[in-house]
């Protein structure tokens, strides 16, 4: 990668950053890409632009996201291993970019399901998960058969031999006798978080049509009640 590409990339987020306020989010980055971004924003220090970035991972925020939808579910990331924790981290920082909120359950795989089992209870009332594995790719069946939203599977190039580079988690999870489960492409977080933040919008979307229902409801009735007393 070459310095004049790295500084491409860094004055597209400039001119993106430029052009909207708030948040620029930058996937798939090579660590020349994420040195080149952190020299330049310095971490809030020389632009006052703060920068986010989890580890594992090849992502990075730039920018203030939005503030978080009061009336959306947090989101569940759920990974298989730790080994998994790069795409978890990709998703993680999609869904801070869309404004959602989200809780990381890590190392739940089937290889010991009594540590699914245990945080079953912070699954069940989740309108969508994101559940990543690799090697067989078992997990989202699994969670699939045990929860009420939709699962969003990410199969992941972790595993060695017949895993195929992701290949035999991904058909795993295509091939799912569980319900309502949708997979995305091999390592792919970010298109999880996207598709999951849609799902939890639309969720959300209802409740706040409800609460402002509910609300209108109730001053109605205060009106009714205010125009009665002075009969």
């Amino acid at each position: 990668i070459n310095a004049e590409y790295m500084g491409q990339v860094v004055q597209i987020v400039i001119e993106l950053l430029r052009l909207q306020s708030g948040c620029v989010l930058v996937t798939r980055c090579a660590e020349e890409h994420l040195d080149a971004l952190r020299r330049h924003f310095g971490d809030g220090r020389n632009h006052q632009v703060p920068l986010m970035q989890l580890r594992p991972g090849t992502s990075i925020l730039v920018g203030n996201p939005p503030p978080i939808d009061p009336h959306a579910q947090p989101i569940p990331i759920v990974t298989a291993g730790t080994s998994d924790l790069a795409v978890a981290n990709e998703a993680l920082l999609t869904c801070a970019a869309l404004g959602h909120a989200t809780k990381l359950i890590c190392d739940v795989g089937v290889a010991g399901l009594h540590r699914l089992l245990a945080r079953l209870d912070e699954l069940r009332h989740a309108k969508v998960i994101v559940c990543i594995a690799g090697m067989e790719g078992a997990l989202p069946s699994v969670l699939g058969g045990l929860v009420s939203g939709v699962v969003v599977a990410v199969p992941t190039s972790v595993g060695y031999g017949a895993a195929l580079n992701g290949f035999a988690a991904l058909l795993g999870m295509l091939t799912s006798c569980s319900a309502g489960i949708v997979c995305a492409n091999i390592d792919n977080g970010f298109g999880a978080a996207v598709a999951a933040c849609k799902i939890n919008h639309q969720a959300s979307s209802a409740v706040a049509k409800r609460v402002l229902t509910d609300r209108n409801q109730k001053e109605r009735t205060a009106d009714d009640v205010h125009s009665q007393s002075k009969l």
